[in-house]
């Protein structure tokens, strides 16, 4: 990604992305901000409202601007100051919305911008109007990241041990935001969670094939290493295995070389 300066942007620039709005999306955006409005989440509430069904909340609408300006217009290092808004109209579950901004006006010697905002659906519909004053990076910015093929290709390269230790960790710690989600429902504030199981996997998946297994083990905690190495001695140890791992414990023996041990027998 690119972050402009100032003096790259000139009045009448733009730049745009758009997103599919799905239940999921929703469902973490309410449990991460609290907005528990049932007009939001409950389907048999907001059958009863002029909406008919569920509508996305406005803000999340909203984050789709912040998103083009962080990272297109004009970009990483924007700083946002302030921003104005007008909901148009409902967004629904399933709607496609398209976020712009454009350029107004430039003060190069105050290093600010101010652009127009919107949001239309996938009829061509404005959803939201606004306008923002952001400050753009006083220095062109470029800012990178893995390629998420790189990590896939890396793990595709994992000597035989690593592949044990790479899935161990990965299921460890899928089980655990399990019981974690599941706790939170049932213990939190009252509001059941709505997971969504293929975002999460591809996370810790991309998350933990980036990493690698040995700082992968590093980051784990005491518990997750312990469950990565009995896991080990499931699927390819016996009962003398146990006692090896006392010992290897006992002796501080990092648990890659103890995992590789296993596997070269």
């Amino acid at each position: 990604m690119i972050g402009l300066s100032i003096d790259a942007i000139q009045v009448g620039d733009h730049a745009e992305l758009s997103r599919r709005v799905s239940e999921c999306d929703i469902a973490q955006f309410v449990d991460a901000v609290g907005d528990y409005n049932p007009v939001h989440s409950d389907p048999e509430y907001a059958a009863g409202t002029v909406f008919k069904e569920p509508i996305a909340p406005g803000i999340w609408t909203a984050g789709l601007i912040s998103a083009v300006i962080g990272t297109r217009l004009p970009g990483p290092g924007a700083i946002y100051l302030s921003q104005s808004l007008k909901f148009l109209k409902p967004v629904m579950f399933g709607d496609v919305v398209t976020a712009r901004v454009e350029v107004l006006e430039t003060n190069r010697e105050k290093n600010r911008m101010r652009l127009r905002t919107v949001c239309t659906n996938q009829r061509g519909e404005e959803v939201l109007t606004g306008e923002a004053l952001v400050m753009p990076s006083r220095t062109r910015v470029e800012y990178s990241k893995t390629l998420e093929g790189t990590g896939l290709l890396t793990m595709w390269a994992l000597a035989p041990w690593a592949w044990l230790t790479q899935g161990a960790a990965v299921w460890t710690m899928l089980g655990l935001s399990a019981f974690t989600l599941a706790a939170g429902a049932s213990e939190g504030n009252g509001h059941p969670s709505v997971t969504c199981p293929s975002d999460r996997l591809i996370a810790v998946l991309r998350a933990e094939v980036d990493a690698g297994p040995r700082h992968l083990l590093r980051l784990a905690e005491a518990a997750h290493r312990d469950l990565v190495e009995q896991l080990g001695l499931h699927l390819v140890g016996d009962g003398e295995d146990h006692v090896r791992l006392h010992e290897a414990r006992r002796h501080r023996v990092h648990g890659d070389a103890f995992g590789g041990e296993l596997l070269r027998q």
